[in-house]
């Protein structure tokens, strides 16, 4: 069962954005998604590290954010997160075309 766990959550991993992929990128450049995946990979981070320690406390904390108060807190934080950055991109272009039209003219 940890086993399984730990290849879902390698596999969001490898099919998501990396975080020094992340980290590399200009805050223009980002993708909603590559908000998303920060924290993600912290997680994943901590319970390797946990996980070559004690595979019990790294079972624990499996079991622990699969809790209901965690699932429903991360859906939340999620949610949020993904309006926050979609009003982020909007005032982005809202931006760029004021800076084309009243700035440089075009």
């Amino acid at each position: 069962m940890l086993q399984s766990r730990a290849l879902v959550l390698a596999l969001i991993l490898l099919l998501g954005t990396t975080l020094p992929e992340v980290q590399s990128k200009s805050i223009f450049e980002r993708d909603r998604r590559d908000w998303l995946v920060i924290p993600d990979a912290i997680a994943i981070y901590i319970y390797e590290a946990v996980n070559k320690i004690s595979p019990k406390a790294a079972q624990f904390l499996a079991d622990a954010a699969q809790a209901q108060p965690i699932v429903v807190t991360r859906t939340f934080l999620i949610r949020e997160t993904t309006k926050i950055s979609i009003l982020a991109e909007q005032l982005v272009e809202k931006i760029k075309n004021l800076w084309k039209t009243k700035v440089l003219g075009y």
